[in-house]
């Protein structure tokens, strides 16, 4: 295959919960659903894709124009981390570890030896929120601020002005090096701040992921190591420990990562590989703060631009939309991700139409379809729907 194929993670855009969700806190959870529920949605573009054939989001009744289907997680857990490297042949058999009370003295203790300066914070708390509590001490101190979520991250904010961004680069790369073994926090997230007091702003574009490296090869080291172009848009580099990447490009929100997306798909023409975006302001900005508002306000944003993408495309290449994980802004028990299937769609020149691929697919059939589409070898788990996306000749 000469063309590419081009994979876009719209973070968290989760179609239903999973049979296990009950588990994890999840019973119910819908976050396309329930968004459209609340607000209702103006969505065209994905209803042509077939999002509307996935769950009912008030799609015209007409045919898709290419494959839809619903994929499951096996991995436990409900993490970006986990999602995106499920999705590209790795599954994994444990669960990231959380803090809901704060990190171990042990390990706060080796963290500011390391550093050689004291800490603020370390308890659980939304990013505004934990600026409101401690900016002012921070910036009076110069202490930087660690906190934790509901997912499995250590997250180190300081304001621009009191800790330069590469001293704050240092500190995350630090934290990353004790996170390990024992205590495997999926992300160590650099979080910096400017403004003044009562009205600090998060610095987005500043932000820094440093993740944990898959335990096994990804689809994405594998086309690096055969020699195929592998671009990564947005957060991509961070979720895979910029492993397996041959270009990575940092973006400041979605819209601008839907323009370096639509670059990359034209640069990249006729080369054959993988170029993958992530789409994380639906998780970040609106999910997790549950603004169902926001978020549906967000998705017709990117809606509007599915025209664009798709005529960038040449007839080689192939678009792949998807998600990670869910993360429900109606869900009241908690602001966590949540446990849900996500939606598979799949369109191009060579791509069927209005083709079901099955309701129950798993995370990993999307990246063994991927290998097969580029030539690659074939992942340790999933199953190619190649040869049922593909028209006959293509």
């Amino acid at each position: 295959m000469s063309g590419n194929v081009i994979l876009i993670v719209l973070d968290s855009l989760g179609v239903g919960a999973l049979p296990d969700a009950e588990s994890y806190g999840d019973a119910g959870a819908d976050t396309l659903g329930n968004i459209y529920r609340e607000r209702g949605l103006d969505i065209p573009g994905l209803c042509d894709l077939g999002i509307g054939k996935i769950t009912p989001v008030g799609c015209p009744k007409a045919p898709a124009e290419g494959c839809w289907g619903r994929m499951r997680e096996l991995s436990p857990g409900k993490d970006t981390t986990t999602g995106h490297w499920e999705m590209t042949g790795v599954v994994l058999d444990f669960t990231f570890p959380t803090y809901p009370d704060g990190f171990p003295d042990d390990i706060i203790r080796e963290f500011e030896k390391k550093i050689g300066t004291g800490t603020l914070g370390n308890y659980a708390r939304s990013g505004t929120e934990i600026l409101e509590d401690l900016g002012d001490k921070h910036c009076s101190t110069g202490y930087p601020i660690v906190y934790t979520s509901a997912d499995s991250v250590f997250q180190i904010a300081a304001h621009e002005d009191v800790v330069p961004l590469e001293k704050l680069y240092e500190y995350s790369l630090a934290a990353r090096e004790i996170l390990g073994g024992p205590n495997p926090v999926a992300r160590v997230i650099a979080r910096p701040f400017n403004g003044v007091s009562g009205d600090y702003r998060r610095n987005n574009a500043g932000r820094r992921d440093y993740s944990i490296e898959p335990p096994s090869p990804t689809l994405l080291d594998n086309l690096k190591e055969e020699g195929k172009p592998v671009c990564g848009v947005g957060k991509i580099g961070d979720i895979f420990a910029h492993r397996g990447l041959t270009e990575e490009i940092k973006t400041k929100d979605n819209s601008d990562t839907v323009d370096r997306t639509v670059e990359a798909v034209k640069r990249y023409r006729g080369r054959g590989g993988l170029i993958m975006a992530n789409l994380v302001e639906f998780d970040s900005v609106y999910g997790h703060r549950r603004d169902a508002e926001g978020y549906g306000r967000a998705l017709e944003e990117f809606d509007r631009r599915i025209p664009e993408i798709k005529s960038a495309l040449s007839e080689e290449d192939i678009l792949i939309v998807t998600a990670d994980h869910g993360c429900d802004p109606a869900h009241s028990s908690h602001t966590d991700h949540t446990r849900e299937y996500v939606p598979l769609l799949i369109f191009g020149a060579g791509v069927k139409a209005d083709f079901e691929l099955g309701m129950e697919l798993e995370f990993s059939d999307c990246g063994q379809t991927v290998a097969d589409l580029l030539g690659s070898r074939k992942l340790d788990n999933g199953r190619s729907l190649k040869d049922r996306i593909l028209r006959k000749g293509v």
